[in-house]
């Protein structure tokens, strides 16, 4: 196995062991857990992987995805 075949093995399982924390959470909880998440990942890829973009993504998906999910 490669190095980018366990990269993506490492992915996988830290995916499915995080949505299986969600179960008990609301709408809205969820909606802001995913919106953090696109996020940092969305702010990573614009500013190159800096831990400052990251964050700041994480914060602002966050944020967004809380407003868009209100009941």
């Amino acid at each position: 196995m490669n190095s980018i075949q366990k990269y993506a093995a490492s992915i996988v399982a830290v995916t499915v062991l995080s949505l299986s924390g969600c179960s008990g959470m609301t709408q809205q909880e969820k909606g802001t857990a995913i919106g953090a998440g696109a996020g940092a990942i969305g702010g990573a890829v614009l500013t190159g992987g800096s831990a400052i973009g990251t964050v700041g993504g994480a914060a602002v998906g966050g944020i967004v995805g809380h407003e868009v999910t209100k009941p």
